[in-house]
């Protein structure tokens, strides 16, 4: 009965309707597609998503996309077809998605992202692909960015030097895989 110890808070009937369910699921020739990618009408959703990645200068990306990862600012987030609906700040790091048997990546630093179940749209302050990441300026920035985060000067801004070591750094290993 409800509020029994150990029930959870569940009711009789949410135990036999969550039963039923999984025998339902388990049953021969069901359909194996997981929960969480069946549309409320019972039909699979798609095995893709629209991207989009944009920089105040031009679009970078227009694909169809079955996976990706992009650096949140508290983290990399893996988006899926069907993903909850979010948006997220973007941090200095590397964006990867896969189209098809290809692997794409780009360096990205900040923006936003706005994650909805078929469609992921990025704006990013810069977005670069690997053949147009300029290694010998990067590997400058980098050597840059250490001399500044070195050194014990009251004026060195510690975190904007933080950033353009990280940027340099993911510059420089997206630029590593043309």
């Amino acid at each position: 009965h409800r509020g029994s110890a150990g029930s959870g808070g569940e009711t009789e009937s949410s135990r036999v309707e969550a039963s039923r369910v999984a025998l339902w699921a388990r049953s021969p020739g069901r359909n194996r597609t997981p929960w969480f990618l069946v549309s409320a009408d019972g039909s699979n959703m798609a095995d893709t998503f629209q991207l989009e990645i944009v920089t105040p200068e031009k679009m970078v990306v227009r694909d169809m996309a079955e996976e990706m990862q992009i650096p949140g600012k508290n983290g990399y987030l893996g988006i899926l077809p069907g993903h909850a609906p979010l948006i997220t700040e973007l941090a200095v790091g590397e964006i990867t998605y896969r189209a098809g048997s290809v692997t794409h990546s780009l360096a990205v630093a900040w923006g936003f992202a706005e994650v909805l179940p078929d469609k992921v749209t990025i704006l990013a302050q810069t977005c670069e692909r690997p053949e147009e990441v300029d290694t010998g300026r990067a590997q400058e920035a980098k050597r840059r960015a250490e001399e500044r985060l070195s050194s014990i000067s009251p004026e060195t801004d510690y975190p904007r030097a933080g950033d353009a070591m990280r940027r340099a750094e993911t510059r420089l290993q997206v630029a590593e895989k043309k």
